[in-house]
């Protein structure tokens, strides 16, 4: 082990972020009573300027990813709008009882839905309460009974006439139950049936002439006596009728009077009044003490006909209404026509009429789930032509077929709603692409961050929303490592040394775990400690495939050493993500190089586990080697690249630097120290670029350099432009404190070769020749060697 500090390598207060303790102090000292959204101002300034554009088209997307905290800021700042608004007006269906089909519909003002229905409800009682009980007065039942006598007087007249002349021909006139018969009188008695069968065939045949005369005259005096029926009820109906409007006359009025401001209601009451004096014509009978058993039926057939049907109440409420629907299928969002069986038929009505959430939010706000709603691209499109006919309407008929039923389509309602979709940045791009009208209707973007200012007021509201969580969970106090560790966590989650995770979600969640272990040791104060074994009780629910990976290079079944040279193989870095849990793990990569012309062949892209990202890196070997060593002849050679004991899909072009690495170790023979690992991606000048994941590459890695015992000499080689992304656990950092690991950040391939083959690699004169004995200058020569030999000699 050295004690000498490489320049190249970084030190302890380069691998995380540093600030000072006095905002820690600031932070937990802070006494505001209420935190503040984190944040997101050029969100905030989206939605406050869609919020302000009362105009069609102006709905809001909101791009971001979840655990940005999009729903609770949309929400916030939707409750302070929606205080400043009018409550919306309530939308009622009614029967509508010229085509029954086609219910209609009524707006009332908030609040009055419901009086409306209480007092219809109450007039239907009325009439319950009225009926049959009004036909048992003495003025109706007089006037039915002089309607009965008249009927019975012109029968009776006409019955008289006929006995008489029947008499006079020795005949008998007979009724028996509304039956009238004739019967020979012998000697001044009538002759039954069994008595006419004595009498001679003579006399038989008379009375048989007789009766058929008379019969001839009967039929001719009650010839009018279907005429006297139907007058009989029409007068009847028409007193029951008089009887009926003259007991509704005053329960309407008062009914007109308490919304003579109000002509939609005026309206429906006028035409109501006929049909409602019809309903009690048909329905309800004239004998009190008749159909005891049906009163329930008729209040609910009542109800069912002239109650309006109120969608949404609004009389609780205060502004307009937030609704969030997380299934935005289309009954849910447009509502739903409901049916009930009768025999064997199904039957609905204007009652039976159920609301989706755009009735809900008519008047104010709705925020949907993008992704959730555009799986149903019938429930896009309709909500789509709502938005822009500003109309409200429930497609009955594009629900599942119902034969032998009774189909209505309600009249549509106007539409005023502000709809928010919440949804990932890549689906916004593609909406944009796939569908014209999405502009036109979401003008407005509001386009969540992935990071915070690291700032006092960041800081600030951050402490406050922590402890806030921190008391529903029974801890009175945070320390100052406490959070500080928090910060870690955040600037973890950020991957920068400047900059905080928006995702303050997954702090509140560590939080959360930090506060069970707090409670466990009865802790009323949240120290680091707490927070560190909350991590560490993470990491270990769900490390049993990282340290699978870590035995099976422990049991020498993945190969990947840790000390000593090789050439040709060097150890990558790679990140593994399975699930919601993310590990760095080292990857040997190795090369071979040989004479021939097949050029640098990705192994992985040949076997088809290699993904385009990946086999571009590779691709650009070759732009390098070109560019750098082979101007003055063809660069011709054949080399194989591979990743080892790689039996998966590979992507990202970060092993760019270790194979460009590996593949001049191969064409030189000069071995690479296996103590380093490398990661980095690289362009076709042979500069080193930003990589992801380099927090958990570099753990990775010391993990199994800690495990088969730190030497000195291990360490990593990461891009120099990924040191502003280094937030290292505190083991990594107290290994390098002791100069026990090493991290070194490198520019170009050359800085890369250099640690890694510990040799001069050689700077190009001004003639673009390198020092022979360099590694540059070996790298030539042999390149020009294998040209020679596939090629041959240029003098040739």
């Amino acid at each position: 082990m050295t004690n000498t500090v490489h320049p190249l390598s970084l030190s302890p207060a380069q691998l995380a972020p540093q600030f000072e303790q006095q905002l820690i102090t600031q932070a937990l000292a802070h006494q505001q009573l209420k935190a503040s959204f984190i944040g997101q101002d050029r969100a905030k300034t989206a939605l406050g300027f869609a919020i302000g554009m009362d105009m069609p088209g102006y709905n809001l997307y909101v791009m971001g990813e979840p655990a940005l905290g999009r729903f609770t800021l949309v929400e916030d700042v939707l409750k302070q709008a929606a205080e400043q608004k009018p409550t919306p007006d309530e939308w009622c269906y009614l029967n509508n009882f010229d085509d029954e089909r086609v219910p209609g519909i009524l707006r009332l003002s908030p609040g009055e839905g419901k009086k409306l229905v209480k007092k219809l409800e109450a007039l239907i009682d009325d009439l319950l309460d009225t009926f049959p009980a009004a036909f048992d007065n003495p003025g109706f039942q007089r006037k039915k009974k002089a309607i009965a006598r008249d009927f019975d007087q012109k029968y009776d007249k006409a019955i008289a006439l006929v006995e008489k002349e029947a008499l006079t021909k020795q005949v008998l006139l007979v009724e028996d139950n509304g039956a009238v018969g004739f019967s020979p009188i012998i000697d001044g008695k009538p002759v039954i049936d069994q008595e006419a069968a004595n009498l001679s065939e003579q006399q038989r045949q008379h009375f048989y002439d007789m009766v058929t005369e008379l019969e001839i005259t009967l039929h001719e005096q009650l010839l009018e006596l279907p005429k006297w029926k139907r007058d009989l009820s029409e007068q009847q109906r028409d007193l029951r009728k008089d009887t009926i409007e003259q007991a509704i006359k005053p329960m309407l009025k008062q009914l007109e009077h308490d919304y003579s401001a109000q002509l939609g209601v005026q309206r429906y009451i006028r035409e109501m009044r006929s049909h409602l004096v019809k309903a009690v014509l048909e329905f309800l009978p004239d004998d009190s003490d008749a159909e005891k058993q049906e009163e329930g039926d008729n209040r609910e057939f009542f109800i069912e006909e002239f109650v309006p049907n109120v969608l949404v109440h609004f009389e609780q409420m205060s502004g307009a209404p937030i609704i969030f629907e997380p299934n935005p299928s289309y009954g849910n969002l447009f509502g739903r026509v409901e049916y009930s069986s009768a025999g064997n038929s199904l039957y609905t009505n204007s009652r039976m009429i159920r609301p989706g959430t755009l009735h809900k939010a008519n008047g104010g706000y709705l925020i949907l789930d993008a992704d959730r709603l555009l799986t149903q691209p019938a429930v896009w499109d309709a909500l789509k032509q709502a938005l822009k006919s500003g109309e409200l309407l429930i497609d009955t008929l594009s629900d599942h077929a119902v034969t032998n039923s009774t189909i209505i389509t309600p009249k549509p309602i106007p539409l005023n709603v502000k709809v928010v979709l919440l949804g990932s940045r890549d689906l916004y791009y593609l909406i944009q692409d796939v569908d014209e009208e999405f502009n036109e209707l979401f003008r407005v973007l509001a386009d969540f961050e992935h990071y915070l200012p690291f700032t006092e007021q960041t800081v600030s509201n951050m402490t406050l929303q922590i402890k806030q969580q921190m008391q529903q969970l029974n801890i009175a106090e945070l320390s100052s490592g406490g959070l500080t560790q928090l910060l870690n966590f955040s600037f973890r989650q950020a991957e920068h040394q400047h900059k905080l995770s928006a995702r303050f979600a997954d702090v509140l969640e560590l939080v959360r775990e930090a506060c069970f272990y707090a409670n466990q040791q009865q802790d009323q104060i949240l120290t680091a400690e707490h927070v560190l074994q909350a991590l560490k009780g993470k990491q270990y629910r769900t490390g049993r495939i990282s340290e699978g990976f870590l035995e099976d290079i422990q049991e020498g079944q993945i190969l990947i050493d840790t000390s000593d040279v090789a050439v040709g193989k060097v150890n990558g870095l790679t990140v593994l993500e399975i699930g919601d849990t993310a590990f760095g793990t080292p990857a040997r990569i190795s090369a071979t190089v040989f004479a021939g012309s097949s050029g640098v062949v990705d192994i992985e892209r040949e076997v088809e586990l290699g993904k385009a990202i990946h086999s571009k890196g590779v691709l650009l070997l070759t732009g390098y080697l070109g560019a750098k060593y082979a101007r003055n002849f063809p660069l011709t050679l054949s080399a194989n690249i591979a990743m080892e004991q790689s039996y998966g899909h590979i992507d990202g072009d970060s092993a760019a630097l270790a194979e460009i690495c590996v593949l001049l170790s191969a064409i030189t023979d000069i071995p690479l120290k296996q103590s380093l690992a490398i990661t980095g991606s690289i362009n076709q000048h042979g500069q080193v670029q930003a990589i992801g994941g380099v927090n958990e590459k570099i753990e990775g890695y010391f993990r199994l350099c800690q495990s088969r015992g730190l030497s000195g000499e291990q360490g990593v080689i990461i891009p120099a432009s990924n040191q502003i992304n280094l937030v290292l656990n505190d083991d990594v950092i107290t290994a390098v404190q002791q100069q026990q690991f090493h991290i070194y950040v490198v520019k170009t391939v050359d800085e890369a070769l250099a640690l890694l083959t510990g040799l001069d690699v050689g700077v190009a004169n001004k003639r673009g020749q390198y020092p022979k004995r360099s590694v540059n200058g070996k790298v030539l020569a042999r390149l020009e060697e294998i040209a020679e030999i596939v090629n041959g000699s240029l003098d040739d």
